[in-house]
C-alpha cells in the first residue's frame, strides 16, 4: 500500500466519519498524520501506522 503521503492528498478510509463523509485531506505530515474531513472540516491526528492500515484508496494526489 502507500507508504508516502503528501499534504493536499485526498484519501478514502475504510470506515466513514460519523458525519457521513468518507474522504479526508492530508493537512500535516510527520510521525502522526493530520487529516481534515472533506465533508465537515473536522480535524484528527492519526499515527502513520494506523493510517496505513485504515487506508482504502488515494482519491486525489493534486495539492
Amino acid at each position: 500500500m502507500v507508504t508516502e503521503f503528501r499534504v493536499g492528498w485526498v484519501v478514502r478510509l475504510r470506515k466513514q466519519h460519523p458525519c457521513g463523509g468518507a474522504e479526508w485531506e492530508v493537512v500535516r505530515i510527520g510521525a502522526d498524520i493530520g487529516l481534515r474531513c472533506v465533508t465537515c472540516d473536522r480535524r484528527v491526528m492519526m499515527p502513520r501506522s494506523d493510517l496505513e492500515k485504515r487506508l482504502k484508496a488515494v482519491v486525489s494526489t493534486e495539492g
